[in-house]
């Protein structure tokens, strides 16, 4: 007699329809002790967020309450710490970029110091070892083309980060500086070719 070899999606679905997880006890905003001490919260000036963990809310639903209710969030908080999360992140990725930076400056500059190379092989599993007296070229190619990175990530934050207001005033002066050369020119030529 030939066995029959259940299909996997039937024996997990088996094994899963075994499994008692029970079920979250979800609070809502349908009982008034809830609404009442949402509305506590949100008068010490508490945000959605910290309203949703202190009552055990999900925050989409305190917004959906508040929203019912004609509340409003103090939204500068929420812009300030974004501010300040902004910026710790932009110090972060700036020592980064320092530290790659470093990396590939150390290995471009050991690129043509003395180079030791190894193997393990052989029947015995032997090692041996040799100094060059410069890296070989595929330690050559690899250190070079982590400079690169380093160098082309590094640009990148310096051109993010480049106040671009002097751009204008730069533009500002040759517009001027031009204005003044056609302006003598003008005053160089005689007033009938002037009028053209």
């Amino acid at each position: 007699m030939p066995t029959i070899v259940p299909k996997a999606s039937d024996i997990v679905r088996e094994r899963v329809s075994r499994i008692e997880v029970p079920m979250a006890e979800r609070r809502t905003f349908s009982d008034e002790e809830t609404r009442v001490e949402a509305r506590r919260l949100y008068d010490l000036g508490m945000g959605c967020n910290a309203i949703g963990r202190e009552i055990g809310i999900v925050p989409s639903a305190v917004s959906a309450w508040a929203k019912r209710e004609g509340l409003k969030f103090d939204r500068s908080k929420v812009i300030a710490a974004n501010k300040a999360n902004a910026a710790d992140l932009e110090q972060k990725r700036l020592r980064l970029v320092s530290k790659m930076a470093d990396v590939a400056e150390d290995a471009l500059d050991s690129l043509d110091a003395p180079y030791l190379v190894y193997n393990f092989g052989g029947k015995d599993n032997e090692y041996r070892d040799e100094v060059l007296d410069a890296a070989p070229m595929d330690a050559r190619r690899t250190a070079v083309t982590m400079a690169g990175i380093a160098f082309d990530k590094a640009s990148r934050v310096i051109e993010r980060e480049t106040d671009v207001s002097g751009a204008t005033s730069v533009l500002g002066a040759l517009q001027a500086g031009l204005g003044a050369v056609v302006a003598a020119l003008d005053q160089d030529t005689p007033p009938d070719e002037q009028d053209g």
